[in-house]
């Protein structure tokens, strides 16, 4: 009980001490805010101190261009193969109703046990011509008219395929994400990962011993020297046959694991009413009789349908909400979560994409956040949208015109809400203030532009499509 009283005593002082920026700084940024170009002003948000990423989905946040350097790289792939399908014939066996996915890939394991018909519809992913390389690559990504939530939901994970269960690959991107949050100023890593992955054999690899690969390449050398903290959250597919088994044992997995697993998550498209959240009542109520210290950050009114989706979720037990876009439709749970324990994670790019809100203008977010119900950005799944965090603070700042202190606030709480351990939270908490502190103090200047000369920004294709940003 002392420990708790003094934790909640600690983490209070932290908000109230935190809690204006600068008054002069304020200042300073609405004037930046105001008359600096685009390129300008995503610099400045690049350099941005942020608090963390608490909803990204570990292997979707991977680019397209790394997947495919380090598929085909034999010192990285340990020997291994890649194939892609680029054709369809009606071979014996094959199964037309199954569907033909243009681009699925396959490891040399499963690529062995075809015939020779079906065989011949691969072609292996190091001998692609460049042409058909960034077709492969595209198909990674929402970046052509048309492409939505069909695409992602139905398609993406189909053409990953093998390359998502790759024990070598997966833990080594994460690193990869690792740096490039670095050099955005991130502190904190909450990532949801499912711990399947399969040995060079197509055999499942048990997994504790996939939680043991992640926490060995997170304590490597390179990955240490990023300074960011992970911490993951074990999944569910919501509207499996199987989702309620899945969620019994993730318990138990989480429960083994709480050096790194912090968590769990229920995803899936929530258009599908097999998933429904009251579904899983009983069964996270069975598991809080046995499982102690478990938290949960669910998806929940991830539609562009009203409903009280939210509140659902919310009797389930989350701690936070996952896009929550149709909260903004249940008017009771909007009065419940202002002022309250419970934050909801906004992902603008993602449900901009996934055509939740086709209109990012319309965005619930800032009637959220000026209503005092707990938010902060997130990317979701950058790999498919080919974008970062800066590029969800761009977007917020420009489309919201967000305040310096409403910036501030916003990475306050990814860190207020992460479910990182005590003491660490406090760490990253004052680490936090402690740079923002240092970024006011250097961007404070009549001379703001020339504050980080040697600073390499790195603009995401999305940045350079969509939002026109043209750095070099």
């Amino acid at each position: 009980m002392h420990s708790f009283r003094l934790f909640t005593l600690v983490s209070l002082c932290q908000m109230v001490l935190g809690a204006e920026p600068a008054p002069d700084f304020a200042k300073r940024f609405e004037a930046i805010r105001k008359t600096a170009t685009k390129e300008e002003l995503y610099r400045f948000l690049w350099a941005v101190p942020k608090g963390g990423d608490i909803h990204n989905h570990m292997v979707q946040s991977y680019l397209s261009h790394q997947w495919y350097e380090a598929a085909v790289d034999p010192k990285r792939n340990h020997g291994n193969r890649y194939y892609t399908q680029l054709r369809y014939t009606n071979c014996p066996g094959n199964d037309a109703q199954s569907g033909f996915v243009l681009f699925r890939t396959i490891q040399r394991a499963t690529y062995e046990k075809l015939s020779v018909c079906e065989k011949a519809e691969f072609e292996a992913l190091d001998a692609l011509s460049p042409d058909l390389r960034e077709q492969w690559q595209s198909s990674f990504r929402l970046d052509k008219a048309g492409e939505g939530r069909n695409e992602f939901f139905e398609l993406s994970s189909k053409r990953r395929g093998d390359l998502g269960l790759d024990p070598y690959l997966v833990p080594d991107l994460l690193v990869e994400q690792l740096k490039l949050m670095k050099a955005q100023n991130l502190r904190y890593l909450e990532t949801q990962f499912r711990p399947i992955l399969q040995d060079q054999a197509g055999q499942l690899i048990p997994e504790d011993r996939v939680a043991e690969l992640l926490k060995e390449r997170l304590n490597a050398p390179d990955a240490k020297a990023t300074g960011i903290t992970v911490r993951f959250m074990n999944s569910v597919l919501r509207f499996a046959p199987d989702a309620e088994q899945q969620v019994e044992r993730i318990y138990a997995f989480i429960a083994r694991n709480r050096d790194l697993w912090v968590g769990m998550n229920m995803g899936g498209r929530e258009d599908n009413d097999k998933g429904f959240a009251l579904r899983f009542m009983e069964v996270h109520r069975k598991m809080r009789r046995t499982y102690p210290g478990i938290h949960l950050a669910l998806h929940g009114g991830e539609v562009d349908s009203p409903g009280a989706d939210v509140k659902h979720t919310l009797m389930l037990g989350a701690e936070r909400i996952g896009h929550g876009v149709n909260l903004v439709t249940d008017p009771e749970t909007m009065l419940f979560m202002r002022h309250n324990r419970y934050l909801v994670e906004i992902n603008l790019i993602s449900n901009n994409l996934l055509e939740y809100i086709p209109d990012l203008s319309t965005h619930p977010f800032p009637e959220y956040l000026r209503l005092g119900i707990p938010v902060c950005l997130n990317t979701d799944d950058p790999g498919a949208w080919d974008s970062n965090l800066t590029d969800e603070y761009f977007v917020g700042v420009t489309r919201f015109n967000l305040t310096w202190g409403e910036i501030v606030q916003l990475g306050r709480n990814s860190l207020q809400y992460a479910f990182v351990e005590e003491p660490e939270k406090s760490r990253l908490l004052k680490d936090y203030e402690e740079g923002v502190r240092r970024f006011e103090a250097l961007y404070g200047t009549d001379d703001w532009k020339k504050a980080e000369p040697g600073l390499r920004v790195s603009p995401s294709g999305y940045a350079k499509k969509a939002l026109k940003i043209a750095l070099h």
